[in-house]
Parts: structure tokens; C-alpha cells; sequence
């Protein structure tokens, strides 16, 4: 990747828009570039300025059906099965290259949206200086950090005792939206907990493997929790057991 193609991809990364191999690819990229470094650098700065300055106000109802009613109707597309039967019987195509098709096309439905992002954001904060924005141990100096900067301050509960140290928390973005992440280390294992309001968009089963990564997904009174990490998923399953109930504990 060249300097034009890591600027051209710098905001879609910064807004959660790349996949993580495209994601990965930017952030290899400035880790060689001085240039680039500073650039991305600068443009993670404003982001955090703007969310922190909560600037970001939703459009009205009328807006949106104003904007459909002016779309062109969409003709009707075949379905995916019909599509893949028109494809399996057209000439001129090898068996070898039907098959790479087809397995892209199912992979493509296998893909996660909310995933990609978690993993795109936890491959950033494992770079250099992006782990946390706020480093520290002690829970009640990483708790009230994130007043003001996300709509509720997430739980952050002391799992020493459990094997998993507190490091610190940081912001982060994640479906498009400014969310907090709470970090901690079970022996040299970096452990990322994303904390969303709300549902996250989607649902995804408890445990998931994604990019080498497993990937823990709970909720708790109407908050999407995400843990990712390198550690084993039983050591994962783990960290979500003692942090709710932690947290519980705690009254958060």
C-alpha cells in the first residue's frame, strides 16, 4: 500500500468502514511512513475532539422520508438462490472458477459488520501508543474518565483477583458510533472490552472466532458487552463471568 491509497482509506478507517485486512493494511502501512503516522495521527486527535464536543445530533423523521421519496424504486433483483442457479449454468465459466465464486458469496453472508469492526478496533489498539487513553490500575480513576464522553459510564470492576489486571480505558468507535473500551491483561494477553449502548445492531452468538481472535458477546441491562482477545475461549468465557459479577457487585 502506497501513501495515496493509506490517506484515501484513512477516514473510512477511522469511522469503523474497512474491513479488518483493510484496516490492518492502513495502520502497516503508517507504522512505516512518518508522514502517514503523523497524519492518521492528527486525524484521531480531531475525532476524539468532535465526539468528546458531542457535536453529532440525530436528523429528523421528515428528513429521512423526504430523502425516500425522491430515491428511484429499486427494480426487483433475483433472490440468491436464483442467482446462483443462473450462475452454475451459464457457459464459458470453469468449474474451478464457479466454485471460488461461490464460496466468496457465502462468506460474504457469513461476515459480520459489528465483528469486523471489533476486530478492526482491537487490531488498533494493540499498535503502539493506542492502547488506552487513560492509563491506569485503579478503577476509580478509569470509571469517572469517561463521563461526558459516552452517554453512560461503563462498569469498571476490579478483577485482580481473578488474574485479570486492569491497564486502563480509552474511546473507540464501533458501528459508527463513539463507545468505551475497557482494557485489561491476563499474563501477556490484551483483553479489549467494548461497552455499546443498545443492542449494537445485530445479534451475534456468545462466543465467535474472528481473525484469530475470539470474541465474548453479552448484554446487561440494555448494554452490548464485547470482549476480544488472544486468550482461549474457556479463559474468555472466564473474564465475562467474573466481570458481571463484579460489576453486579459493585453497583457498577
Amino acid at each position: 500500500m502506497n501513501c495515496d491509497e493509506a490517506r484515501d482509506l484513512m477516514h473510512p478507517l477511522l469511522d469503523g468502514e474497512l474491513d479488518a485486512k483493510h484496516a490492518r493494511a492502513v495502520e502497516v502501512h503508517a507504522e512505516g511512513c512518518t508522514g502517514c503516522a503523523a497524519e492518521l495521527s492528527s486525524l484521531r486527535d480531531l475525532q476524539k475532539t468532535i465526539f468528546a464536543a458531542q457535536l453529532c445530533y440525530p436528523a429528523p423523521e421528515s428528513l429521512r422520508l423526504r430523502i425516500e421519496r425522491a430515491l428511484p424504486r429499486p427494480a426487483i433483483r433475483p433472490s440468491r438462490r436464483e442467482w446462483l442457479q443462473g450462475f452454475a449454468l451459464g457457459a464459458g465459466l470453469s468449474a474451478i472458477a464457479a466454485s471460488g465464486v461461490f464460496v466468496a458469496v457465502l462468506r460474504e453472508d457469513k461476515e459480520s459488520p459489528i465483528l469486523s469492526d471489533i476486530v478492526s478496533a482491537h487490531l488498533r489498539a494493540l499498535e503502539p501508543d493506542h492502547l488506552t487513553d487513560v492509563p491506569s490500575s485503579d478503577r476509580h480513576s478509569v470509571k469517572p474518565w469517561f463521563n461526558g464522553k459516552v452517554d453512560a459510564a461503563p462498569p469498571v470492576p476490579d478483577l485482580s483477583a481473578e488474574g485479570f489486571a486492569l491497564i486502563g480505558g480509552r474511546l473507540d468507535a464501533i458501528g459508527g458510533k463513539m463507545v468505551a473500551a475497557i482494557v485489561y491483561k491476563k499474563r501477556a494477553h490484551i483483553i479489549n472490552l467494548f461497552v455499546a449502548p443498545g443492542a449494537a445492531g445485530e445479534r451475534l452468538p456468545a462466543i465467535e472466532k474472528a481473525q484469530g481472535f475470539n470474541v465474548r458477546h453479552w448484554t446487561e441491562d440494555g448494554v452490548s458487552l464485547f470482549a476480544i482477545s488472544d486468550l482461549n475461549a474457556a479463559e474468555l468465557a472466564d473474564f465475562a463471568a467474573a466481570f458481571s459479577a463484579a460489576a453486579a457487585q459493585t453497583g457498577k
